[in-house]
C-alpha cells in the first residue's frame, strides 16, 4: 500500500493520536478514514456538466403551488 509523509505541529499530533485513541485505531488508519471521509464522491466526475444538457421543452419548471394548500405543522 502507498504511503505518505505528514508535517504537522505538535497540538495536531497530540489531537490526531487522541482520536485515534478513542475509536481505538492506530493514527494511520484514523489518518486514512478522514481523508477517504473529505474526498467521497457523491456525483460522479462529470455529473455537473449535464446541468442544461436536456433540450426538451416540456421539460419546464412547475408552477408555484398556493401555501393554503399547505398542511397544518406542528408548533415547537
Amino acid at each position: 500500500m502507498p504511503q505518505i509523509a505528514l508535517n504537522v505541529d505538535e497540538i495536531t499530533l497530540e489531537k490526531i493520536n487522541n482520536a485515534a485513541k478513542q475509536r481505538k485505531t492506530t493514527i494511520s488508519t484514523w489518518v486514512e478514514n478522514n481523508i477517504k471521509n473529505i474526498l467521497k464522491n457523491d456525483f460522479s466526475n462529470d455529473f455537473f456538466d449535464l446541468f442544461g444538457a436536456i433540450d426538451d421543452d416540456t421539460f419546464v419548471e412547475s408552477e408555484e403551488i398556493d401555501a393554503k394548500y399547505d398542511l397544518p405543522r406542528e408548533q415547537i
